[in-house]
């Protein structure tokens, strides 16, 4: 949504995207976190000649995790990556069309697509409590990729949220001011 104009008003939207939200600002505190844990590598690594590959594992590990639930909260606060070339010239019903048509048509079925491939994935992970082949690894790699198909339902969420609100938008009386 641009600055210019309000979100339009949906208590789905609207509960939707709280929950996404909260989930993004607990989520944040994982680059934290990291910051601390590659801060502790490097003066491990340099300062006393022992790195730790479970320390680098859990580096990845958590900028994963952080990097895909980043996704939906970028979508719910319209903080994500665009290029735009054509749409910043559209009037802004034509935005929203636009808008319903990338996440209905190329976002949805992405998402769906990745969620049905990465179940089988997971699955056999967990199946063989799967752990890293690295000597001194981490040993729990399911869990890791159990993390997939939950950021990825969770960004299917905001895109529900964005095209309720989308066509929220679309069924305003008095759209004739935007």
């Amino acid at each position: 949504m641009n600055a210019k104009k309000q979100a339009p008003r949906s208590r789905v939207a609207d509960a939707l995207d709280n929950f996404v939200l909260r989930i993004g600002r607990v989520t944040s505190w994982l680059y934290a976190v990291l910051v601390a844990i590659v801060i502790l590598q490097v003066v491990l690594r340099y300062g006393f000649a022992q790195g730790k590959v479970a320390l680098e594992e859990l580096q990845w590990h958590l900028y994963a995790v952080a990097f895909l639930m980043g996704l939906s909260y970028a979508l719910v606060t319209n903080s994500h990556v665009r290029v735009d070339i054509l749409t910043p010239r559209f009037p802004y019903r034509t935005r929203e069309w636009v808008e319903i048509f990338g996440i209905v048509f190329l976002l949805i079925p992405f998402i769906i697509l990745v969620i049905l491939h990465s179940l089988n994935f997971v699955g056999d992970s967990w199946t063989h409590s799967e752990r890293s082949a690295a000597p001194m690894g981490l040993p729990y790699r399911w869990l890791i990729k159990s993390f997939i198909p939950i950021c990825f339902a969770l960004w299917g969420l905001s895109a529900v949220s964005r095209v309720i609100r989308a066509i929220t938008y679309l069924k305003r009386k008095n759209y004739a001011t935007d």
